[in-house]
């Protein structure tokens, strides 16, 4: 099923992906639909969000993947179903025999392809089949589709603001909401636009690349420069051609322990040499220490890789190191020491990468974890899941906000272009087999702004709610690669304002 046999992804690395991983309403109402003999009805359910994320216009549509899994391992143990007993007490036995039968066999999906642009008041997925099974996986498929659409969209945010050349690495394992959060975070960052991740187990559950620095913590626990007088490389000391280049450059008073910390390292990781430069001083100790390890590593035959900021003005201090770089690059004829890569993080978000910008700075690569995995500017999308009809009957839902109100019946979807235009103009929604004219003008509705009509004379159509499950998989699963390809070919566009639906 999956497109890259080197990743090893599946559902088990989901916690408490089961059948009972529901809301205990569902099973209530899965009951007396049971007893009511409605159990078998044809339903038809819609996700959809309201309103975008983050005060934007769009969301990247994530989480399909999952929900296939989920559904194809849909059914009760035998363990649940005791539980179930003990707990819902409901005196029907053939109720529990029924639940023994439950999975998702006669359930159809039609979804909005994963990784693509979605728009508030579209339908992403479209789920039909028995009606209180597909009640029953309303809490499932919000839970996956949620957040893992949240965090792309987040990603793709951020990659946007850093700009398609700056490399961005997932630092939040450690500030994710649970080991289960973390994976889906680390999964969902990479598919908005991340490059890679410092989630070793999301490397190999999804053959994301994985990245590291070293920690203060590192830095600190060496006492000495003595500590590293025994490093050598191909026969050579590296302890003493660094302490030569600390000479010749006259950084003989930057922080010892700090200059052995990074020697040790060096020596380990002679291709992987990555510095944090902040634990004492950046400019006057960080900074000049890896220099000097760098140019020796450079003269023993090795590649230093660069070095993180964590702290201060981040602006300011990457230009000054920069600077610096490009200077003893120039007078020690060391070329490869100015292209060091510079990485900055220390809580960054949007809206720092988009102020970095404005201010100009020399950073290559941005750690970010908090602020991209827990979502803090807007922690939860508000996916909702509705019931719109029931054996062939549109049904409707009423509320006092309009913006609650539900378009009854089944639908199709489709994303809409104009003559000689390349993207496109805006998303439909139809009945389902309504006819829309590519042959003149056509009458549209904009939902986003209360039913104003606009006429416009459509040059193609392209229908984008397609079966991904029909009792199995329609097709084979996409791989996360190939859906961070399609996601990241979005964050290059300049959206309107509002984007028609």
């Amino acid at each position: 099923m999956e497109e890259s046999a080197t990743v090893h992804g599946d559902v088990s690395y989901r916690i408490g992906l089961n059948g009972l991983m529901t809301d205990m309403y569902q099973i209530r109402m899965a009951y007396t639909y049971f007893k009511t003999g409605k159990h078998t009805d044809r339903g038809i359910f819609e996700a959809f969000f309201r309103k975008a994320p983050f005060g934007g216009e769009f969301t990247i549509f994530c989480g399909l993947r999952e929900v296939l899994l989920f559904l194809e391992n849909f059914r009760l143990e035998d363990s649940h179903i005791e539980y179930l007993r003990k707990t819902m007490k409901f005196e029907d036995e053939e109720f529990y025999k029924w639940l023994k039968t439950i999975n998702a066999k006669e359930v159809k999906v039609y979804a909005i392809q994963e990784g693509s642009l979605v728009f508030p008041r579209v339908p992403v997925m479209i789920v039909e089949g028995p009606l209180a099974i597909v009640q029953w996986l309303e809490t499932p498929i919000l839970n996956l589709i949620n957040f893992a659409s949240l965090v792309a969209t987040n990603a793709a945010r951020m990659r946007k603001a850093a700009g398609p050349t700056k490399s961005l690495m997932e630092f939040g394992l450690r500030r994710a909401q649970g080991p289960d959060g973390a994976l889906t975070a680390t999964q969902y960052s990479y598919v908005g636009g991340f490059d890679s991740t410092s989630n070793v187990f999301g490397g190999f559950a999804y053959g994301i690349p994985v990245v590291g620095t070293m920690a203060h913590a590192y830095v600190t626990s060496f006492q000495s420069l003595e500590s590293a007088k025994d490093a050598t490389l191909n026969g050579k000391s590296l302890y003493e051609t660094t302490l030569k280049y600390r000479e010749l450059l006259g950084y003989t008073k930057t922080n010892d322990s700090e200059l052995g910390a990074f020697i040790a390292y060096a020596w380990q990781n002679p291709n992987s040499f990555f510095g944090l430069v902040d634990t004492y001083d950046t400019l006057k100790s960080g900074v000049p220490n890896f220099i000097v390890v760098s140019l020796a590593l450079f003269e023993l035959g090795y590649k230093p890789v660069g070095f993180r900021l964590d702290s201060g003005d981040l602006a300011v201090i990457s230009v000054q190191s920069r600077e610096l770089l490009r200077q003893v690059a120039e007078k020690q004829n060391v070329p490869g020491l100015a292209k060091i890569i510079i990485s900055a993080s220390n809580d960054i978000n949007e809206a720092a990468l988009l102020e970095l910008q404005q201010k100009g700075h020399e950073i290559d690569s941005f750690g970010i974890g908090t602020n991209l995995v827990t979502c803090q500017k807007q922690p939860a999308l508000g996916m909702v899941y509705k019931l719109v009809e029931i054996n062939g009957i549109p049904r409707l839902k009423f509320s006092e906000e309009n913006l609650k109100k539900t378009f009854p019946g089944k639908k199709n979807i489709y994303r809409a272009f104009l003559p000689d235009q390349k993207f496109a103009y805006c998303d439909i929604i139809t009945a389902d087999g309504e006819i829309i004219q590519t042959d003149g003008e056509v009458t549209l509705y904009r939902v986003n702004k209360d039913f104003e009509a606009v006429k416009v004379k459509i040059d193609r159509l392209e229908r984008i709610d397609r079966v991904s499950w029909d009792g199995k998989y329609s097709q084979p699963l996409e791989s996360v690669q190939t859906l961070r390809t399609r996601a990241v070919s979005y964050t290059h566009l300049t959206l309107p304002t509002i984007y028609s639906v």
